[in-house]
């Protein structure tokens, strides 16, 4: 009999972060609506266990993406946002423009079945 992995569809705290039509993340930007230490001392009573909790979390954009909550990743500069604001704020003029160009063509109705199944299809279990 093959073990159930389960893979975690986005809390309530998860929703709040994220209920748009059109989630875009910097580079090195995390998504999560706990800490690793807060997870562990849940899961194991233990915080110390808190690396293993940040992998199981998928805390990166790249895993955001992959899992269908965020939409693009957009670059950052070298060494970070926080070393070139003006290129980091170009970046993101530019997605957001391109996104809400997009986004303006649709209808309200049409806005909201987007919202609606993009996140009815966040989130599945493997093995299944």
């Amino acid at each position: 009999r093959g073990r159930r992995r389960h893979v975690l569809r986005p809390a309530g705290g998860a929703l709040g972060l994220g209920v748009a039509n059109r989630l875009l993340m910097l580079q090195y930007a995390t998504y999560s609506v706990i800490t690793p230490e807060g997870c562990a001392s849940i899961l194991w009573r233990d915080g110390a266990q808190s690396a293993i909790a940040a992998e199981q979390l998928k805390l990166l954009s790249s895993n955001a993406q992959s899992m269908g909550i965020a939409d693009e990743i957009i670059k950052e500069p070298r060494g970070g946002a926080h070393r070139d604001a003006l290129s980091t704020a170009e970046a993101m003029s530019h997605a957001l423009r391109r996104h809400l160009v997009e986004l303006c063509e649709l209808s309200p109705e049409e806005l909201v079945s987007a919202r609606y199944e993009k996140f009815r299809s966040i989130g599945h279990v493997e093995g299944s």
